[in-house]
């Protein structure tokens, strides 16, 4: 009886910690104002449209800096965000194609793969300060352009966006 009432026990809280496990993987409500949406294949929606992100839940993500010059700039920018591939996994996202749009309208398609090949990301952060809208804030999608001669390039340049408003994943 009494390896009974252990074996009930043990399975119980077995339950309970993969029901709170489960739970707290799940992606939580904005609470703040959302800068970005993700729409389209994602398996983890948290909005009608789709994932959507204020600014807490990208700081959550595991963080990410590099520096790198810029065609934009004159000097190399220090960049912070999670990485791309940790928001897209944070969506549950799975497509072979994200198409970025920007505040200032400006569309662009970018292969998922670069997510996984190069360490890309939604920089949040230049210099150490939140980049506003007025510099290409709230978000901007980095690619590490000093890290590999190929990313140095109008194909790479163009895929990064700036003022990103969402995401959606074909």
């Amino acid at each position: 009886m009494h390896t009974l009432i252990s074996r009930f026990v043990t399975l119980s809280l077995s339950a309970v910690l993969v029901a709170g496990a489960a739970s707290a993987q799940a992606l939580e409500p904005a609470k703040g104002k959302v800068i970005l949406t993700i729409s389209g294949k994602v398996g983890e929606k948290n909005s009608p449209d789709g994932a959507a992100f204020d600014l807490a839940m990208i700081e959550k993500l595991p963080q990410q800096k590099f520096s790198a010059q810029t065609p934009w700039d004159k000097k190399p920018i220090a960049f912070q965000g999670p990485l791309l591939r940790d928001v897209l996994a944070a969506a549950k996202a799975s497509g072979t194609t994200l198409k970025a749009a920007a505040l200032n309208d400006y569309q662009t398609t970018i292969p998922a793969d670069d997510a996984n090949k190069f360490d890309v990301i939604l920089a949040y952060k230049m210099n150490g300060e939140l980049i506003p809208v007025r510099t290409k804030g709230p978000l901007f999608i980095v690619y590490p352009f000093d890290s590999k001669a190929e990313l140095r390039s109008a194909t790479y340049y163009e895929r990064s966006a700036w003022q990103l408003k969402s995401l959606t994943v074909e």
